[in-house]
């Protein structure tokens, strides 16, 4: 089979959808069943394959997408182009990164598209009014057209049940993230000046759902309750997003601006390098569609605080200590954080439901299915439910 993977996103440094993106394709081209995978980025994301680690393989082509920076351009060229680009490829399936707009009546093949979250609708905030009205129609019309929507975690499909129709709810399925120790670790720190300072990390976009200035906060609290010593570091790894102005502002009230330290567009070795050397990872998030930080930092054995939100309890129940949010949030993980420093660090975890060949088999099974299933073009507007792996296809 022929698989079309379309990771082209606003964002030219690595972060969440890009690396979901990678990762599937290092999944497939796992099984001798895919004989061909196309992966579509945006002129600005030329390094990804280099910055995700993917190794080079025959069966792997990367195509660079004639878009230009800005949403009307990235969602036009999804809309009218990648279905030509599809037909032209001669695929077997295409699958979405993330929701985009789909004519699906200009689709000769499946198409799948991953959900991560619901935010749009469960927190406007990330996107700021009106953008989040153009999210919300963006992502309605997407889920509406695909034939299988692919949910990152149960916390995700539960959310997708919560605002949509039963006919959508019923496309879904969940098939995790896929989450796998990695193996190399760069020698040298990406942190500037550093000077083997210990450090706490958090690996988050600048986005309202992150929690940052509660972070900031609670750093702060440390600091001046003589809990971690005056040379501690906040590193906030993640790209800057509607919620960057606040958190800085917040920075600069607590005068922090020599303790906390921002990075973005670090690579997978340097990442590794983040988790192996802090001494905790905190994840305040209000909420997530899957708690990949999490998950990466149990498979290094951190030390881990997050938040009590259900896609951290998926992800690591009884091995991260939870806090609850509310109006003692602050004190709360400081306490925490002060109990979990005192611990030793955890050996890595085993995660097999988030492994690469555990996905892998999991995305063959479905492409195969909807392959088998998919109906002559005069007959595509036919309605299959999601057990047999097809559902109805409108445009928009």
């Amino acid at each position: 089979m022929k698989i079309l993977i379309s990771a082209a996103s606003y964002a030219s440094n690595i972060s969440g959808i890009q690396r979901h993106a990678c990762n599937v394709v290092r999944c497939l081209l796992q099984q001798p069943e895919v004989s061909f995978v196309h992966l579509v980025i945006a002129p600005w994301q030329r390094k990804l394959t280099q910055d995700a680690g993917i190794k080079s393989d025959l069966r792997l082509s990367t195509h660079i997408a004639d878009m230009e920076p800005g949403s009307l351009s990235r969602n036009l060229w999804h809309y009218r182009i990648l279905p030509e680009l599809a037909a032209h490829l001669e695929v077997d399936l295409v699958h979405l990164t993330y929701p985009v707009p789909v004519n699906a009546a200009a689709f000769r093949c499946p198409t799948v598209v991953t959900l991560h979250d619901m935010y749009p609708y469960e927190i406007p905030k990330n996107f700021g009014f009106p953008k989040f009205i153009f999210n919300r129609l963006v992502l309605k019309q997407c889920l509406r057209n695909v034939d299988v929507i692919a949910c990152v975690s149960d916390a995700t499909r539960n959310r997708l049940k919560q605002y949509s129709s039963v006919r959508i709810w019923h496309k879904a399925i969940r098939i995790y993230n896929c989450v796998e120790a990695q193996p190399h670790c760069t020698t040298q720190s990406p942190l500037p000046n550093w000077q083997g300072e210990p450090f706490l990390l958090c690996v988050a976009q600048h986005r309202h759902n992150k929690n940052l200035p509660l972070l900031i906060r609670i750093f702060d609290r440390l600091l001046r309750s003589g809990h971690v010593g005056s040379n501690v570091r906040l590193v906030i790894l993640g790209i800057t997003a509607q919620d960057t102005r606040n958190i800085h502002r917040t920075v600069a009230s607590l005068d922090l601006g020599r303790s906390i330290c921002f990075l973005e567009g670090l690579s997978e070795s340097e990442l590794q390098w983040c988790y192996t050397q802090c001494e905790a990872v905190v994840a305040p998030s209000l909420t997530e569609g899957f708690g990949l930080p999490v998950a990466e930092a149990l498979l290094v054995g951190c030390r881990i605080v997050c938040s009590d939100i259900p896609a951290h309890r998926e992800v690591g129940d009884g091995r991260c200590r939870f806090v609850a949010l509310g109006q003692d949030a602050e004190k709360a993980f400081a306490e925490a954080l002060v109990k979990v420093l005192k611990e030793p660090k955890s050996p890595p975890a085993a995660l097999p439901q988030f492994s690469m060949p555990t996905l892998a088999r999991q995305y063959i099974s479905l492409y195969r299915k909807l392959i088998s299933s998919s109906v002559p073009e005069e007959n595509a507007n036919a309605s299959i439910s999601i057990n047999e792996t097809m559902s109805e296809r409108q445009p928009l």
